[in-house]
């Protein structure tokens, strides 16, 4: 990069860092942000994303996890968690930033195997581990969400395994006409 260039761009960074770590703005406007950030700058290392963990994203990945899956080795539901949600989150919020937040052991579980009389291994984290982990892979999905190319489905967000087949046979708006 020529000389003259990295001043600007170390402004534009100091401005990016700045905005990013206002509490002016919605956990989705920082989240598209940061996304915008690592699709325009691929060289960028985001190094400080610790701020975007607080109440308003907690509460959106809570709102997420599925109704009436099976609790961890804690044996908390979502239902129980969420009879002192503020509470619950303003604490694991709290042992968070405190870096005292400590995540259970999985409950191993076996269910029965499709066509076998063979039993699977099931690892069932507790509530506020699901949480924690969903909360996390939401804000690193904004950042390495920009590095897949649109052929690439496994296991992303909104992306099926049968998008792969459905696009397969779509014909192409992207292709020009061909000659024979």
């Amino acid at each position: 990069m020529p000389e003259e260039e990295r001043p600007l761009q170390q402004q534009q960074r100091s401005r990016d860092i700045q905005i990013m770590h206002s509490n002016d703005e919605t956990v989705e406007t920082k989240l598209q942000r940061i996304a915008e950030k690592a699709g325009r700058d691929p060289e960028c290392r985001f190094t400080s994303l610790f701020h975007l963990v607080d109440k308003e994203l907690l509460l959106g990945c809570f709102n997420a996890l599925k109704e009436g899956k099976a609790s961890g080795i804690d044996r908390i539901t979502k239902e129980q968690y969420a009879g002192n949600l503020m509470e619950n989150l303003d604490d694991l919020i709290g042992r968070l930033h405190r870096m005292a937040y400590i995540p259970q052991p999985v409950l191993r579980v076996y269910i029965p195997k499709a066509g076998s009389k063979k039993m699977r291994p099931l690892g069932i984290p507790a509530l506020e581990d699901k949480l924690v982990q969903a909360t996390l892979s939401k804000i690193l999905q904004a950042i390495y969400e920009q590095d897949f190319i649109d052929d690439s489905y496994g296991f992303r967000p909104n992306a099926a395994a049968m998008m792969p087949c459905e696009s397969s046979t779509r014909p192409s708006q992207e292709k020009g006409p061909t000659t024979s």
